[in-house]
This record gives structure tokens, C-alpha cells and sequence, in this order.
């Protein structure tokens, strides 16, 4: 490998790295706002969202591939109607990573973006039609395994981690069929579920109840909501394009490990011997999920998603 090519590397793995970190400490930028509701956060992120983005391809001369992309949409009815089944998932990822962080289970959303990529894998399998590997079976019955302990021992299916893992995987999945760059695909994401947060707020603030403008630091949150949404988004699209899939696949585990700390150790929410076993399935799984990245144990791979939180 060249000098040039090791560059190239290294800025990929910072840029990369750097973006799984942010997504990771994201928590805390939602507990700055916990006094607004999670549907209210949501419906800021998704409008400042698009300002910010808008802004972004502006600065970086891609708003022409912008509207091209979207008036390419327009014409193809089964292409929009998938970008806008992506923009209800990231929005219900979104809104109920919110709630999670707000309601104080860190520790359960965490596991959620654990499990995520043993679902994508599952996805693949089923929907496109890509071979499953023994090692990549083998992840899924381990997570299964961790989920059931947690349901037994608890009474209580984790459905936020569930259904966090379930809407991602399946954004992701569009995202793949799709083909939409991350950037532009974001940008015509938020524009296509920005109207109903627009609607939403105004009801809000029609009825007098709206935070924005409340007080001044709880303004600039919201109105920051779309910059901690779209930085990591930029970070991860410039890291990811020069470093290999396996090299993602690994990265990967650092925002929800850093959620999964703060969740324990700052927020002090219950990790007991139970989630232990839970957890220790699920890291297992991923460990041999990881191991199919590698060259001895490679298979067609299955989506990686691009952004969470």
C-alpha cells in the first residue's frame, strides 16, 4: 500500500471514527431538551434537518445532484413511494431514540443498535435473496437468545431495542434497493416528511404550547438539532468512502458502546446480571458477525446502515 493510499486510510478511519462517536454521545444532547416532548423534538429535527442540508449541498455545490435525484424521483412512483417508506423509518427511528433517551432507557436503545446489524443480515436473507453464512445463522440465533433472556427474566419484551433495530434495519434496507447517495438521500428524505412536521408544530404552537421560543437556550437546541443530525451524517459519508466494509463493520460498535456506558454510569440506569448474560449473547453474536467481514469468512454482505440516533 502506498503513502497515498495509507492517507487515505487513516483519514477514513478518523473521519469514520469520529462520526460513530458523535452518534455515541448524542444521548446527552437530547437530555438537554428532556423538558420537551420527544414528538416535538422530532418534528425540529426533521425541519432543521433539511434547512441545514440544503445549506451543506449548497456550500458544497451538490444542490444541482440535489434536484436532479428529486426530479428523477418524481417521475418513477415506485422509487418515491420507497424513499418515503425510508422517511417514515428514520423518523420512527428517530422519535423513539428521543423518548428512549428522555425515559431513561439508554441501556435498552443500546442494545437495539446491537442488534441491528444481525437484523439487516436477516433482511438480506429474505428479501434479496443473499446467502446466509453458518457463522452469520449462528449471530442470529445468539441474539434471539439474548432477547429471550431478557424477555424471561424480566416479563417484558424489549421492544424499544426491537423496534429501533426493526426501523433502521428496514431504512437501511430501502436505502440499499434504492441507491441514494447520503448526503442528497438525507436532504430528499427530511423534504418529503417535512410537511407533516410543519403541520404538527404549528398545531403545537397554535395551541400555545410550543417550546420554541420558550427560552433561549432551549430555541438554539432545537434550531442545533439539525446540525448534531447532519455532522455526524457528513463525517461518515467522507470516512466511509475510503475505507473497506469490514473496516465499518467494526466501527460501528463504538456508538452504541459509548451509549451503553453513558446509559450505566452517568444516567445510572439498571445493568444487572441479567442484561449481562443478554448482552454477552448479543456481543457474541456480533463477534462472529464481524469475523464474516474478514477475508477468510467472506460472503456477499448484507446492508451496513449509514447513520443512527
Amino acid at each position: 500500500m502506498n503513502q497515498t493510499a495509507n492517507k487515505e486510510l487513516g483519514l477514513g478511519i478518523v473521519f469514520a471514527g469520529l462520526s460513530y462517536m458523535l452518534w455515541g454521545f448524542l444521548p446527552l444532547f437530547w437530555k438537554l431538551v428532556d423538558g420537551v416532548p420527544a414528538s416535538e423534538i422530532l418534528a425540529h429535527r426533521i425541519v432543521w434537518s433539511l434547512v441545514f442540508m440544503i445549506l451543506i449541498l449548497l456550500v458544497l455545490r451538490k444542490f444541482s445532484s440535489f434536484f436532479t435525484e428529486l426530479k428523477a424521483l418524481l417521475t418513477n412512483r415506485k422509487r418515491l413511494l420507497a424513499i418515503a417508506c425510508a422517511s417514515v423509518f428514520i423518523s420512527i427511528n428517530w422519535g423513539l431514540y428521543i423518548w428512549a433517551v428522555n425515559a431513561d432507557r439508554i441501556v435498552e436503545a443500546s442494545l437495539g443498535y446491537y442488534i441491528n446489524p444481525l437484523v439487516s443480515i436477516l433482511l438480506a436473507v429474505i428479501v434479496l435473496k443473499e446467502k446466509l453464512s453458518g457463522m452469520q445463522a449462528v449471530s442470529i440465533i445468539l441474539a434471539g437468545i439474548g432477547v429471550l433472556v431478557l424477555t424471561v427474566n424480566f416479563g417484558e419484551f424489549p421492544w424499544v431495542a426491537i423496534m429501533l433495530a426493526l426501523s433502521f434495519a428496514f431504512y437501511g434496507l430501502i436505502k440499499k434497493m434504492v441507491q441514494l447517495g447520503a448526503l442528497v438521500g438525507l436532504a430528499i428524505e427530511t423534504l418529503l416528511i417535512t410537511p407533516f412536521a410543519l403541520v404538527f408544530l404549528m398545531s403545537v404552537h397554535g395551541n400555545s404550547g410550543g417550546a420554541l421560543g420558550e427560552s433561549g437556550s432551549v430555541t438554539l437546541l432545537l434550531l442545533g438539532a439539525g446540525i448534531v443530525t447532519a455532522v455526524p451524517l457528513l463525517l461518515f459519508a467522507s470516512g466511509a468512502k475510503r475505507i473497506p466494509l469490514s473496516m465499518i463493520g467494526l466501527l460501528q460498535y463504538i456508538a452504541p458502546t459509548i451509549k451503553l456506558i453513558l446509559g450505566v454510569y452517568l444516567f445510572n440506569e439498571p445493568f444487572t446480571s441479567v442484561h449481562l448474560i443478554a448482552f454477552t449473547c448479543i456481543w457474541t453474536a456480533l463477534v462472529l458477525y464481524t469475523l464474516t467481514l474478514t477475508k477468510g469468512f467472506r460472503v456477499k454482505q448484507p446492508i451496513v446502515p449509514s447513520k443512527s440516533g
